[in-house]
């Protein structure tokens, strides 16, 4: 059984990595607060991702499945989302050039990150579709193969992968703030927060002609 859930475990963590690698809100918000507050912000983004998705779980095991894959639930969270991300695209692209660079060993705004982590989750309506659709049925695969063990395995195959991919986002991005300067740091938060801004006008958009 434990080679089962060990394979089980790492059929999540591609399966996540392949999720967590396609570009979206949550990368952007990481690559900006990368360039401010260093390579600490990739995990800290992580772990209000794991909030949401914690929250999110147990909604679905208290039997509220029906309310997230429903179409009015979908369209409310596209239209609301779409609105915030464009709040946070334009907060973003308008953050002023800082005077200097903080080092890695300076305090790190913590809370600002793990907040980013749960609102870019919470306000994607493809984040709800996924747990309804091939997030639940790993769950339930799990289940199937070892349990609430068989449950943890998928969920740590599938947060090592976010973890793994934003921190190695995170720590290069941290490099590169060091030859990002004056206006070429100005031009990279604008570009970040102008893909957040049409990414939420996509999310309204889809919403609806949906």
């Amino acid at each position: 059984m434990w080679i089962e859930v060990i394979l089980f475990a790492a059929a999540s963590f591609w399966v996540g990595l392949s999720g967590a690698m396609v570009p979206g809100p949550m990368l952007t918000v990481t690559i900006s607060d990368s360039l401010k507050k260093g390579s600490r912000a990739g995990p800290l983004v992580v772990l209000g991702h794991v909030i949401a998705e914690t929250i999110l779980i147990l909604l679905l095991v208290l039997g509220l499945g029906w309310a997230i894959g429903s179409k009015q639930v979908t369209m409310f969270i596209g239209g609301i989302g779409g609105l915030m991300l464009i709040y946070i695209g334009y907060t973003i692209a308008r953050s002023p050039i800082p005077t200097e660079i903080p080092g890695d060993g300076e305090p790190v705004e913590k809370r600002g990150s793990v907040l980013s982590g749960i609102v870019t989750s919470v306000t994607n309506p493809y984040f709800y579709i996924w747990w309804a659709t091939v997030g639940w049925a790993f769950m339930l695969k799990g289940i199937e193969l070892a349990g609430i063990i068989g449950v943890f395995s998928f969920l740590l195959g599938h947060w090592g992968a976010d973890l793994s991919w934003y921190s190695v986002v995170s720590f290069f991005t941290s490099k590169g703030r060091h030859v990002l300067p004056g206006k070429r740091y100005k031009i990279m938060m604008i570009i970040c927060g102008v893909f957040l801004v049409f990414l939420g006008v996509y999310f309204i958009y889809s919403t609806l002609i949906a």
